[in-house]
Formats: structure tokens, sequence, C-alpha cells
């Protein structure tokens, strides 16, 4: 069985864990991951049975797949810390946001295939979506491996490098835009008298409702709206409200910005 490792226990790490682990994908003794808080290292260990180490060098010589799950500004120093310690047999995953496989393929020594990946939190629950990107040592065959493995996390796509900026300010960011609707929603229902409950359950059920809806659908999203908005009634009135607002115009820069700060990192 293939060994993976996981250097950096954040969010995005755990996520991939509970799901590669829940989902039986592999055995928790297939798994060490390394941080650098005791405080984390205990949490996961409690969490999940998994090894966790405060050595990444220990990591990456027992690994087969090696996952960077570290910020972007610091990914340089991880790896210049293991450069030495890859080998051609292993397979390298990247999680930094705004760094190129060009990049993690000149910092590593090994000619070692790379792979850059952008989750997001949904994940968590099995229900995230993963872009991925080829590195230039990286086969079709790494990709499908790719695939299989990070299937109980979430939906696997791959697409263009040069898109991924794109990916991380749609999916990447986009619970965070989702989770900001919801609150506006519940507040909403809760200015209207609806306990924050209630208007809770009611805004979380619409929106994955609705998702699911759109995600069954071969209809333009336009159209579902539609289907919704009677001429002079309370939808379209709510729509011409928030289209007033700028909302519609305000998540698309919302997307942009997000992209345009994935490539400064």
């Amino acid at each position: 069985m293939n060994k993976i490792g996981i250097i950096g226990a954040g969010s995005m790490a755990e996520a991939l864990i509970n799901g590669l682990i829940n989902e039986n994908q592999v055995d928790k003794e297939a798994v060490i991951a390394s941080d650098i808080s005791d405080q984390r290292r205990e949490v996961m260990t409690d969490k999940y049975g998994i090894e966790i180490v405060a050595d990444n060098h220990k990591v990456v010589t027992e690994s087969d797949y090696i996952f960077l799950a570290v910020k972007p500004q610091v990914i340089g120093d991880v790896i210049e810390e293991v450069a030495d310690l890859f080998t051609t047999e292993q397979k390298v995953i990247s999680i930094a946001a705004g760094v190129s496989t060009e990049q993690l393929e000149e910092m590593i020594s090994a000619k070692v295939p790379v792979v850059r990946i952008m989750p997001n939190t949904p994940a968590l629950v099995q229900e995230g979506v993963l872009a991925y990107s080829l590195g230039r040592q990286a086969t079709e065959e790494f990709g499908r491996e790719l695939e299989d493995l990070l299937s109980p996390v979430g939906k696997v796509i791959k697409v263009k490098e040069a898109l991924m900026p794109a990916v991380t300010g749609l999916s990447g960011s986009g619970p965070a835009y989702v989770a900001l609707i919801l609150e506006a929603l519940v507040a909403g229902g809760v200015k209207l008298g609806l306990s924050h409950s209630d208007s809770k359950d009611l805004a979380i059920q619409t929106l994955a409702g609705t998702a699911k809806l759109a995600a069954e659908s071969d209809e333009h999203l336009a159209v579902l709206r539609d289907q919704v908005t009677s001429p002079g009634g309370t939808t379209a009135e709510a729509l011409y409200r928030l289209e007033k607002s700028g909302i519609r115009s305000g998540l698309i820069e919302a997307v942009a910005a997000s992209a345009e700060k994935a490539q400064e990192l």
C-alpha cells in the first residue's frame, strides 16, 4: 500500500485526511503528517489516529505520495529543508496557492513528478471540488491515480495550469462567498421575525436544494432563476434590489480579485 505523507496539518490537510480515512480510501496507518504546532499534532492524532510528527524529513523519507499543505509564503523554506531527500519514485502534490509546478520543480532537486491542486473546505464533508494541473514530469497516468485517490473528498477536475488562479478565485475562495451570502439571508429572516435557528435552516436548505437542482438540470442557470420569478412578483422585486445593490458585479469582481491575489503570493 502506498504511504501518504502530508507536510502541514491545517484545514486543507485535515479535509484531505478526513476524506481519505473516513471513506476507507486509505488506512490510517498509511498516513503520516507533520506540523510545527504541538497542539495541532495532538488534535490530529486524537481525531484521526494517524502518525503526526514535527519532522518533515520523516514524512518525505517514508512516503510515496507527498502533499505539501503549507502556506505559499513558506513553501520555499519547507522544500529547501527536505529537497535532497526526494526520489524519482515519489510523487509530489502541492496545495500552495500561486506557486506553479515549474517553481516547485526548480525547488526540488530530483526530477520528481509534481502536481498542483486547489481543494476547498467542503472537502471536510466529502463535498469538495479539487482542480489539478500536471507538471512537466507528471504523466496522465499520475493524474488518473490522483483522481482515484482524491475522489472520496469531492469532485476532481483537471485544468490547464494557467487557469489555476481562476480556480482559486472561484472554488478555492468560493466557500467564503457562499457563507457570507448565507449570513445575509439568515439576517434577513431574523429581521422579519424568524428565529435564528429557523432562518439558518431555511437558508441552508434553500441553497443546498438550489445547488442540487442546478447540478441535475440541463437548463441554463438563468432559466432556473426565471422559474421562480413571476412578472411584477415578490422575487422580481427582490432581484431588482439585488441587481441595484451590485451583487452580480460584486461577486464577479471578488472572483477576479482572489485570482489576482493568488498570483501575487
